[in-house]
């Protein structure tokens, strides 16, 4: 399931000419099942970690992702929940980090999760919209 904001949040960065990758920590279901997906066809790059054979917050995973996207990592904004220190990891790798911490993020079970991440939060996923074309709105 899908937040609601999701399809239109890509949508709207796709427009700005934005490129968009997915990294995830998940089981072979959703390698298998993301072509038929509705936001696919949205994102450049997924990174899987049931098929790298590694998981976040490996450094690898990030510098992959910037790579197939053709961008610096200083010039990547991550969004995550912070499960599998990803925000941490993201950080390290040299990206912007920012933590999805929506309204079901407290029931939300997430693994390692960084619950006291000491970085900028976002209530929406939608709000990664406006902080992509201003990035000054993105603060702790």
């Amino acid at each position: 399931m899908f937040r609601d904001d999701a399809l239109d949040t890509l949508e709207r960065l796709r427009r700005d000419g934005l490129r968009i990758g997915v990294l995830s920590d998940c089981t072979i279901e959703l390698a298998e099942t993301w072509p038929t997906l509705p936001l696919a066809h949205l994102v450049d790059t997924v990174v899987m970690s049931c098929q790298e054979g590694r998981r976040k917050p490996d450094p690898e995973l990030f510098r992959q992702v910037a790579r197939q996207l053709d961008t610096p990592t200083s010039e990547c904004l991550y969004v995550g929940d912070g499960g599998g220190d990803e925000l941490s990891g993201a950080t390290a790798q040299g990206m912007t980090a920012v933590m999805l911490r929506a309204g079901d993020w407290a029931t939300n079970d997430a693994h390692a999760r960084e619950d006291n991440w000491p970085g900028p939060c976002f209530p929406t996923l939608s709000h990664v919209v406006s902080a992509a074309r201003d990035p000054s709105l993105i603060t702790a």
